[in-house]
């Protein structure tokens, strides 16, 4: 896969064909205990690279009416609003990540940094510091395998995660997910990241 070419037509197209391999039909585990340890039900939260977001409908249903889902593709965005009709139109953003130009206390990581050219690393690191309040979380999780060149999904390390976040947000958890999906079991990462500055 030529990673110049992980554009919006991509990803259009492979909810089309229904290519959809990173989506598991419903919240992942260690996403939903996060969630379901929260006690702040108006916290601003964010989903970027929502795709058909089954965190933002756990969430939704759980009470957390602030929530936003961001994602480049349209399709999954109807597919969304499909399933979750009551949700707000103006909580729906059809749009590149990069342009976004608002701050939450909350983002959610669910599969979209690895979906992303790894030479947009850095830049996914400062937009997620600046769309973030003082002492905002960054919650997920990454995957925990090497990075090659075949992608999506392209792969990391801890070692790789702390290095560049750690120059833009306090590492609170960045540990094996015990309680991941069986086809991603000692594959993936949770993490809490804070913004310090």
């Amino acid at each position: 896969m030529k990673k110049n070419k992980l554009n919006k037509l991509f990803w259009e197209e492979r909810y089309k064909s229904n290519d959809t391999g990173w989506d598991i039909g419903d919240i992942s585990t260690p996403i939903e205990s996060y969630i379901n340890q929260l006690e702040n039900f108006d916290l601003k939260i964010l989903i970027p690279g929502a795709g058909n977001s089954f965190e933002a409908e756990y969430l939704w249903k759980k009470g957390f009416k602030n929530t936003y889902i961001l994602d480049i593709a349209e399709m999954p965005l109807n597919n969304f609003k499909r399933r979750v009709p009551e949700f707000p139109e103006n909580q729906i953003i059809h749009s590149d990540f990069f342009n976004l130009n608002d701050t939450f206390d909350l983002i959610i990581e669910q599969t979209f940094f690895c979906a992303l050219n790894p030479e947009l690393r850095e830049d996914y690191i400062k937009q997620m510091n600046k769309l973030l309040v003082k002492n905002g979380k960054l919650i997920g999780l990454l995957f925990d395998f090497e990075l090659t060149e075949d992608g999506p999904p392209f792969g990391g390390s801890k070692l790789e995660y702390i290095n560049r976040f750690s120059k833009f947000f306090s590492i609170k958890t960045l540990e094996p997910s015990y309680n991941s999906i069986k086809p991603r079991e000692n594959r993936e990462l949770f993490f809490i990241f804070e913004k310090t500055n």
